[in-house]
């Protein structure tokens, strides 16, 4: 019978999903240590499942031969006293099945000439009776059929009475059911310590592997000094001297890169300060002898109309120096070096409070040192610069908190807003050249969505010893 593709999709639909992908999902979410140990444990519960189906077909068997042959003996010991027996030969009989003690595996009863009994051999005491009984699934799987043979008691040419002899494998069971249950104590025991030993075996041998996926993690966090110790396993040894190879070359290659990066920022900022000189040492005087120029044709000007004009004049340069000055502080903060960090962030915050009234900028700077060189605190400024930016043009924000602080030999930086956040919105080349500029230092720089709102830029760089 045929399934269309409707249907098979309908009964998908209809299945649990844990019925079609638990079982597969849980598996490959285990260990590998874990998997091993499930397999051993595994094809040991089938072994397990053979030999007890073993042991009880060895007991089966051994319990029906050891019945026939109690059967067959006491046939022959019944036949024996029953021979040319007189009428008093049931009362005799009787006597000796009640006091027999050595006949295992039988019963023997006595029977009148109405096949009424005259007497049951009782429960025999001692090894036997002391034997707790066997469960009824495992009686059911040893115990033979049950056997009966009765003997006629003949005296003076009449049947007087009959001798039944019914084979009895309770005692029988319940030792097979003792060594059956002694096997399976031992068996458990020996296997549980081997579980517990291949548990610590497994760890041992797959230790290097557990190493090595937490190498993978550091050089995934940008770690290449890691480096992994050969372990004894020729191939887990090749292993880790491919991952030790590779961590070198991504160390040297980071080292490149972030000597690259800081030549690109090195030249970079040659060049805004060579510009800024440009405009500070040419630009700004020019315009200053304009200004200079226009204010006397204002004060010594016969006509009006040319005073207007030299008015405007004055507007025109007033508004070329304000827009020269913030070209400079773009380019170059002239006060760097020579006024502390946090007063040059300071001062950068209020200035742009002042420009956008309606956002709040906080600075909270805590004990630091007044510079840590030329480079780390153009760095810091440049960062806080485009942080400003960003919030304010394109997050919508309200509120800006900046904080920067130095612990354990690192200048910790931490921008935040209120706005929009970040999300999955791309990194524009402002801050993918601020992580530049932080990575050429050897530090790392993080942009992430804020955890109530908004968006964070933390900044970590290292300044060691050489803070000024």
């Amino acid at each position: 019978m045929s399934i269309t593709v409707a249907e098979r999709a309908g009964l998908a639909a209809a299945l649990p999903r844990g019925a079609a992908f638990g079982a597969p999902a849980a598996w490959h979410r285990l260990s590998l240590r874990a998997k091993l140990l499930l397999v051993f444990i595994l094809v040991d519960l089938v072994a397990a499942f053979v030999i007890g189906s073993v042991t009880i077909m060895r007991a089966r068997t051994s319990t029906r031969v050891e019945i026939a042959a109690s059967m067959a003996l006491a046939e022959t010991l019944v036949a024996e006293a029953i021979g040319g027996a007189n009428a008093r030969a049931i009362w005799s009989l009787a006597e000796h099945a009640s006091h027999q003690r050595l006949m295992r595996h039988v019963r023997l009863s006595v029977r009148n000439a109405a096949h009424l009994p005259v007497t049951i051999a009782p429960q025999r005491e001692g090894s036997d009776a002391a034997r707790s009984p066997a469960p009824a699934w495992f009686e059911g799987l040893i115990a033979p059929p049950v056997e009966r043979r009765e003997l006629p008691i003949v005296a003076s040419g009449q049947t007087v009475g009959s001798v039944l002899i019914t084979g009895v494998a309770d005692d029988e069971i319940a030792e097979a059911w003792e060594n059956f249950v002694a096997l399976t104590l031992v068996g458990a025991g020996l296997n549980i310590a081997v579980i517990m030993l291949l548990y610590v075996l497994f760890g041992r041998v797959l230790e290097p592997l557990t190493k090595l996926a937490t190498g993978l993690r550091d050089l995934e966090a940008r770690n290449y000094s890691v480096r992994l110790a050969r372990p004894d396993a020729r191939e887990l040894g090749a292993i880790a001297e491919r991952f030790n190879s590779l961590a070198q070359a991504l160390d040297v290659l980071r080292a490149e890169n972030s000597d690259l990066h800081r030549r690109l920022i090195t030249a970079q900022d040659d060049e805004r300060r060579l510009t800024a000189l440009e405009l500070h040492d040419e630009v700004g005087p020019s315009l200053f002898g304009l200004k200079a120029n226009a204010a006397s044709i204002v004060a010594h000007s016969p006509s009006s109309d040319l005073a207007e004009r030299a008015r405007e004049m004055l507007t025109i340069i007033d508004h070329l120096q304000a827009t020269n000055r913030n070209l400079l502080n773009r380019l170059r903060p002239m006060a760097l070096g020579q006024v502390p960090i946090s007063e040059l962030l300071s001062e950068l915050a209020r200035d742009r409070a002042r420009q956008h009234s309606g956002i709040q900028i906080a600075f909270i700077p805590t004990s630091m040192a007044p510079t840590y060189g030329e480079e780390v605190d153009l760095t810091v400024y440049r960062c806080v610069q485009e942080a400003l930016t960003n919030a304010i043009r394109h997050a919508a924000a309200t509120r800006i908190d900046i904080a920067l602080d130095e612990t354990d030999g690192h200048l910790n930086l931490r921008i935040q807003d209120n706005g929009r956040g970040i999300g999955a919105a791309r990194i524009g080349r402002g801050l993918a050249g601020m992580q530049e500029r932080v990575r050429g230092l050897g530090g790392h720089c993080v942009v992430q969505d804020a955890p109530d709102r908004g968006a964070c830029v933390v900044i970590r760089i290292p300044v060691g010893q050489g803070a000024a």
